[in-house]
């Protein structure tokens, strides 16, 4: 206070309230992976984690989506559909999934670019090592890590490289969870200890293990989508050098011609749709006029271009439950379990589940539970789980627990910071205990916290013979317990029914 020596009077504005502590957004996903491009400008932005708010804005900056491609082949008579590895990746696509379900701004890291069709990108997890998560540890926002292309590794081992530096970023920062997908998802569990999918020697159980579980969440299936639609598939979704056996497989169809004129004159018009479609024809317009001719001439054709369609919708779900998150946080609040809500965009799971099934996934003997995404007879696809990889503990049973009690943590620890070096007094604890207790009377008005009253939901301590002794002033700690009651699904509802006598 300045000192007064010219008589007058004089107005001091004193502060009556504490600071308040504001609720840190939940639903920011980061979605690393390969792009086509990442560059604003001349500026690249390979490895820097870039915000933002549309597929718009993601395209202008990192570009659209791969050209997907399939080789065809022949099986005991029957065509069947394989991805060409060095053009599957799934980022983009995964984004359209995770705004599709409600998902708003996120984050982006592109670890490289698909490359060109000569030159494909060869995925490999040396992309995504240090130097991603080193220059992720810079950026506060992000609470989820989602990587789609994780899944398209050579190998389990590849997979498992990638989460084994992401994991443990999520566990050292404390303030975002990784959201996995299971490598192989799209296969059925054979329940086999050593082949299965989920338990096996090899499976997702052996291969994610880690200190502190609590911090990801998996899901199991993955899932067929709509995000492509039937014009979206074409020839150019088969491999060059595969083309010739798909034009002898649509032959097929018209063989024998010799004593048939009219399918004599339907194989020759069909000869000369097949030449386009093998040639080099760059046309976009004659490329789609010969699609269509192929498709309203050849029922071999159309069933080869549905069975691409079908490769193409098939996506791991991780990036859509990013999606559900953010919409489930923004309606209700971080504190409602993602679960028992539909799955937008997504047809069907790529493996139906049972409840026997399920069983396994989501009460396992070793705890690392993983929640199932099933179809319900009248109410579509619905993600049926809300656990984290620990499901053994009590505490962090819950994804919307472990992502509750981050909100919390870190809304008051930003809001702690701007008491350092305050004088460690009986005034400066007042303050602070004020100042957490009503952000927290308003997470138990909102329904995150459970209790009848405040004093049921919370509890905040701080003071000399309380949380602190007298040397802990010397040495300059403010010891400030937090306590609260985080409210938990009812994951089992039991209803008992009994017979009571006749009394009239």
């Amino acid at each position: 206070m300045p000192q007064q020596k010219t008589p007058g009077v004089y107005i001091f504005e004193k502060d009556a309230f504490p600071n308040s502590v504001v609720e840190v957004p939940t639903g920011i996903p980061v979605f690393v992976g390969y792009t086509k491009k990442a560059a604003r400008g001349t500026q690249s932005l390979d490895k820097h984690p870039t915000r933002i708010s549309s597929l718009a804005e993601y395209e202008a900056l990192f570009g659209g989506a791969p050209t997907l491609q399939y080789t065809f082949a022949m099986e005991d008579n029957v065509p069947t559909i394989s991805p060409v590895a060095t053009s599957q990746f799934n980022l983009y696509n995964g984004l359209r999934l995770y705004f599709n379900n409600g998902g708003g701004p996120c984050w982006i890291v592109s670890v490289g670019s698909y490359g060109t069709a000569d030159t494909p990108t060869t995925k490999s997890p040396d992309d995504f090592g240090d130097e991603v998560w080193a220059a992720l540890k810079k950026e506060k926002e992000p609470t989820m890590v989602v990587i789609p292309d994780a899944v398209l590794m050579s190998g389990k081992d590849d997979y498992k490289a990638i989460w084994d530096k992401a994991f443990p970023h999520c566990i050292a920062m404390q303030n975002r969870v990784a959201v996995l997908d299971v490598f192989n998802g799209d296969q059925k569990r054979t329940f086999d200890e050593t082949d299965d999918i989920i338990s096996g020697t090899n499976g997702f159980r052996t291969l994610i293990s880690y200190e502190d579980m609590s911090f990801g969440a998996a899901y199991y299936p993955w899932v067929n989508t709509n995000i492509y639609a039937s014009t979206d598939a074409s020839y150019l979704n088969i491999a060059k050098d595969n083309l010739s056996a798909l034009s002898n497989y649509i032959k097929g169809e018209f063989a024998n011609p010799e004593n048939d004129p009219a399918k004599a004159r339907q194989l020759k018009g069909v000869d000369d749709y097949l030449t386009q479609m093998t040639g080099e024809e760059t046309d976009p317009a004659k490329i789609l006029k010969t699609h269509q001719a192929l498709a309203a001439i050849s029922q071999n054709y159309q069933t080869v271009m549905v069975a691409v369609l079908k490769q193409m919708n098939l996506m791991p779900p991780a990036a859509a439950m990013a999606g559900v998150y953010a919409r489930t946080d923004a309606a209700i609040g971080v504190f409602k379990a993602p679960a028992n809500t539909p799955v937008v965009s997504v047809i069907s799971p790529a493996v139906a589940i049972s409840d026997e099934e399920q069983e396994d996934l989501n009460v396992p003997l070793d705890g690392v539970a993983i929640n199932a995404i099933r179809t319900f007879i009248g109410r579509g696809v619905l993600v049926w789980g809300a656990r984290t990889l620990d499901g053994n503990s009590q505490d962090w049973r819950y994804v919307n627990v472990r992502r509750t009690m981050i909100m919390l943590e870190q809304s008051i620890a930003i809001a702690a910071e701007a008491y350092v070096f305050e004088p460690n007094d009986a005034g400066t604890w007042t303050t602070v205990r004020t100042m957490i207790g009503n952000f927290l009377n308003n997470q138990w008005k909102a329904g995150a916290l459970a209790g009848a009253t405040p004093a049921e939901a919370y509890s905040v301590d701080v003071g000399l013979g309380s949380t602190m002794t007298g040397n802990d002033i010397l040495d300059g700690y403010m010891r400030v317990t937090v306590k609260v009651a985080v409210t938990r699904p009812a994951e089992f509802i039991v209803i008992t029914f009994q017979q009571k006598m006749q009394t009239s």
